[in-house]
């Protein structure tokens, strides 16, 4: 089974990408940095330290004997810099351990001359000594080591931490701007969706593109308004145009056939238009709803007592007296009408051609599941997302039926516009599964 890939909403896609991009740019400055600071500071270090040696030098090129004596004592008790006698006996290591002391080494040694000696060490005491000569005599010059060292350790720790953090929450600041007004956009377009047609977009924002996009939905959420009116109206006015001739003809056919059979016929075919008519009505209404606290139970009872016949429907319920949801009463009534009817029509047994259908519900969180079942022969696989398109039917067979296709099409619409949701389902042993989702209503007081 194909693993489903991992789906990142836009905002933390062009976050990730922001980061990605100055993370990167940030590590290829340090790395710049570095090299470029490199040179420089080795050259500086070098020559501040030559300095050094040389005022040193001098200082005890100008004195005597014996005042050159308590000069080196003088030195030798300095705290940053010191100068000491150089003893045959002094153990020292090599200054020049990397790439950078080997670079300050070469350096020394080409302003000082190549005779002298730069150690890190000297008797166990750590440092940058350098050692040179007063004529026949031999000096070290003790500098601090942290003096003389590149830009690394904590430092460098502390500043790419620094710069690492203003990118993570600039890329999240540019995220947030860059995808707000496509959230918008998402949030407009969501609730036309679901029927709320005065949902509009800021026109005057400053991003040209961004205002033009907001001026293309707003222009069609203003034709989708006025294409829904078109219809409410031309839909009612069908709707009282068909009616007055069928009124006629049923009066008509009542007057004027004398056929028992064919008149109970004709009959049928009336009441079959104008329930379809009903249909369309139903499914063409506007999408403004109120929702108040409505019994189930008392609900799906009321509905279920206007199928009666049980040669060809059965109605359980498994409901508690006690559950309320937030519903429009009247849409609520339309969509249990239209699940029993759906189910009067389709789901009827094979063996006893009667639909058994039980009404059950389950609470989780704030919303009720109620699950509407028969015991039918159930619906393809493949075809259960078409269930709810206007006018399409499950099985070829259920063309020849007298409903217009329109039954499961308004239980979704309805729900829509109650905040609620629909899903159709296969039940594992046979028969066609409607789980309704409401809104739980509040009892506190």
């Amino acid at each position: 089974m194909a693993r489903k890939p991992l789906a990142l909403s836009l905002f933390w896609r062009t976050f990730f990408l922001l980061a990605i991009l100055l993370v990167g740019g940030v590590l290829a400055w340090v790395q710049t940095f570095s090299a470029l600071d490199f040179e420089p500071r080795a050259v500086q270090a070098a020559q501040q330290t030559a300095g050094l040696v040389n005022l040193a030098r001098a200082a005890l090129k100008q004195a005597d004997g014996i005042n050159r004596v308590a000069l080196v004592k003088s030195l030798g008790t300095q705290q940053a810099i010191r100068v000491a006698p150089r003893e045959p006996r002094d153990v020292w290591e090599p200054f020049e351990v990397d790439r950078f002391t080997r670079r300050v080494g070469r350096e020394l040694k080409g302003v000082l001359g190549p005779d002298s000696i730069v150690a890190r060490t000297v008797n166990g005491q750590p440092g940058l000594w350098v050692g040179f000569s007063i004529d026949r005599d031999s000096y070290w010059l003790q500098a601090e080591a942290a003096n003389v060292s590149p830009l690394s350790g904590p430092t460098w720790f502390v500043w790419i931490g620094i710069a690492l953090l203003a990118t993570l929450f600039g890329s999240a600041g540019i995220a947030g701007l860059i995808n707000r007004p496509l959230k918008q956009l998402s949030f407009a377009a969501s609730r036309i969706r679901g029927g709320d047609l005065d949902s509009r977009l800021d026109e005057n924002t400053l991003t040209s593109e961004i205002r033009e996009v907001n001026k293309g939905f707003n222009r069609m959420a203003r034709e989708l308004a006025r294409v829904e009116e078109d219809r409410a109206v031309m839909l009612a006015g069908i709707s009282h145009d068909l009616r007055t001739p069928l009124a006629r003809l049923r009066l008509e056919t009542e007057m004027s056939v004398s056929d028992e059979e064919a008149k109970r016929n004709m009959a049928s075919d009336i009441d079959q238009l104008d329930a379809i008519i009903d249909k369309f009505m139903d499914y063409a209404r506007p999408g403004e709803t109120k929702l108040v606290p409505v019994s189930l139970a008392k609900l799906v009872e009321r509905e279920a007592g206007n199928f009666r016949d049980p040669t060809q429907i059965r109605i359980t319920m498994r409901l508690a007296t006690d559950v309320d949801v937030m519903a429009d009463e009247t849409e609520l009534g339309r969509v249990f009408l239209n699940l029993f009817e759906n189910a009067r029509r389709y789901g009827r047994g094979t063996y006893t051609g009667v639909a058994d259908v039980t009404v059950s519900y389950v609470r989780t969180g704030t919303w009720v599941i109620v699950t509407v079942r028969d015991r039918g022969p159930g619906v393809a696989q493949e075809k259960l997302s078409q269930l709810t398109v206007p006018f399409f039917r499950g099985d070829a067979a259920r063309t020849a039926a007298t409903g217009a296709g329109l039954g499961l099409a308004i239980v979704e619409k309805a729900m829509q516009r109650m905040g609620g949701s629909l899903e159709l389902t296969n039940a594992p042993d046979g028969g066609l599964m409607a789980h309704v989702r409401l809104k739980k209503a509040d009892k506190s007081p």
